[in-house]
């Protein structure tokens, strides 16, 4: 296990290499040129070019990156252009934002995606199993800001029920902590502020996890259907074991070694991209923020950014791979004997 973890985080250098490569190179050729999107249109050509060579856009490509590269390795992800704050003092400030909103979509899309797969595999081709099937259908179907949007008419401005955009109310914001508001407001004590932050929260989760809840019903319906037909399971039958029992105890664990798989992916997926959830319910995570630096060409943010993605979702697949073992007792990792 130990040789296996170390031989997949040296692969991870190679991904993020490349990755840090396209994104830079994506920027800079096809972005428009940031000085005169941060000077503004009035700015003369001598102040651009002063710009330009003052953040070292004026050097050759290659130059540029290995001197991000460089600072990357050194935890330096470059000065954004226009709060000339570090990048990861912006993403540190805006990230557990999206990590909350991330952590809670992925619980609700797990916890219901696989207990509808369950009945519905259990329950094949009864009502419930068809009821499961279309809901699933329309969580893949229904892209996230227009159930976004359905929701925020519906609970917010038709019933009053829920608040349509923020994290919390100004008055009760939390200071210090985690960054996490539900953990902070409920460690402090102060209940009024986690009530508040968990009804903002609500709207987003649900419309954030829809898509999630869908893929995760469907892998789970197929993997248990597959699964409930193997001989282990028909012999824990013969011996007079209850339906449920076979279900729980046999069926389950080993129909979730795929289903984890996808979980994980879709954690990760949530966490990069929850871009539009975040727009349409003003949500301060860095999605939002980063879609802002794209229109602006905060070619530092940006950058940052996708490398902080990227790195979390080679991660989630190392931790997912380990976790195989485990839900699996037969996956081994030792190297083959020949």
């Amino acid at each position: 296990m130990f040789k296996y973890t170390v031989k997949r985080i040296l692969q991870l250098i190679p991904v993020l290499l490349g990755v840090s490569i396209i994104v830079f190179l994506i920027m800079r050729v096809f972005s428009p040129d940031p000085a005169g999107v941060v000077l503004g249109q009035h700015a003369t050509p001598d102040a651009m070019q002063a710009w330009r060579q003052e953040n070292g856009l004026n050097d050759p490509i290659w130059l540029q990156y290995w001197n991000f590269l460089i600072d990357a390795l050194r935890g330096d992800l470059g000065t954004s252009y226009y709060t000339h704050s570090p990048v990861t003092q912006e993403i540190a400030s805006r990230f557990p934002a999206t990590v909350e909103l991330a952590i809670c979509a992925i619980i609700l899309a797990s916890v219901f995606g696989v207990l509808l797969g369950v009945i519905s595999s259990v329950k094949k081709n009864s009502l419930a199993d068809h009821a499961s099937m279309i809901l699933a259908l329309i969580g893949v179907s229904m892209p996230i800001f227009w159930s976004g949007m359905l929701m925020i008419i519906l609970f917010s401005g038709t019933w009053h029920l829920l608040p349509s955009s923020g994290r919390i109310d100004p008055m009760l914001q939390p200071v210090g902590g985690t960054g996490l508001y539900l953990i902070d407001t409920l460690f402090s004590g102060d209940f009024e502020a986690f009530g508040n932050a968990l009804q903002h929260l609500i709207l987003p989760t649900v419309a954030l996890s829809l898509y999630s809840m869908a893929i995760i019903t469907r892998m789970t319906r197929s993997s248990m259907l597959e699964t409930l037909d193997q001989d282990y399971i028909r012999t824990a039958e013969a011996k007079g074991l209850t339906r449920g029992r076979v279900v729980q105890h046999h069926a389950l664990r080993n129909a979730m070694i795929p289903v984890t798989t996808v979980i994980g992916l879709q954690f990760g997926s949530l966490l990069g991209g929850a871009v539009l959830t975040e727009t349409v319910f003003a949500w301060p995570g860095i999605g939002k923020y980063t879609v802002e630096c794209i229109l602006k060409s905060d070619f530092p943010v940006v950058q940052g950014v996708v490398l902080l993605i990227a790195v979390i979702f080679v991660l989630l697949n190392l931790v997912v791979d380990i976790i195989y073992a485990f839900l699996d007792p037969r996956i081994k990792y030792a190297k083959k004997e020949g």
